[in-house]
């Protein structure tokens, strides 16, 4: 784990990894308060921010535009309906399990993947 991460940045790390669920920031900000490791929302934000460009932490957006976080290691992509917002984990990672590989410029060093796929749920299938 950790580059040099800070105090702040390994509880928002712990509380990730003790989540089953991603965690949007606001949420984040509650379970740090909960916890009594109150934390202004902008610094939750900010520091969410370094550790993804840490690459301890991977981030989705939902159509919404809402913001969701999990820990590196959680390799999970999902089926997202742009009408009513759910969103369903896929079983598995179709980029590991197909074996593809990124040909990256030299000096490029991938961190982390994320594969969402948008479309309509047979409720709100036109």
């Amino acid at each position: 784990m950790a580059k040099s991460l800070s105090a702040r940045q390994l509880q928002i790390l712990a509380i990730l990894e003790a989540s089953e669920d991603e965690l949007s920031g606001q949420a984040l900000h509650v379970l740090l308060k909960d916890k009594q490791l109150p934390m202004g929302l902008a610094t939750v934000y900010r520091n969410l921010r370094v550790l993804q460009q840490k690459g301890e932490v991977r981030c989705r957006h939902l159509p919404s535009g809402e913001a969701l976080y999990a820990p590196l290691e959680r390799d999970v992509h999902h089926l997202t309906c742009l009408e009513c917002g759910t969103s369903v984990p896929l079983p598995r990672c179709p980029v590991e399990e197909q074996g593809l590989h990124l040909h990256t410029p030299a000096g490029f060093t991938p961190l982390f993947h994320t594969l969402e796929v948008f479309g309509h749920c047979i409720k709100c299938r036109p």
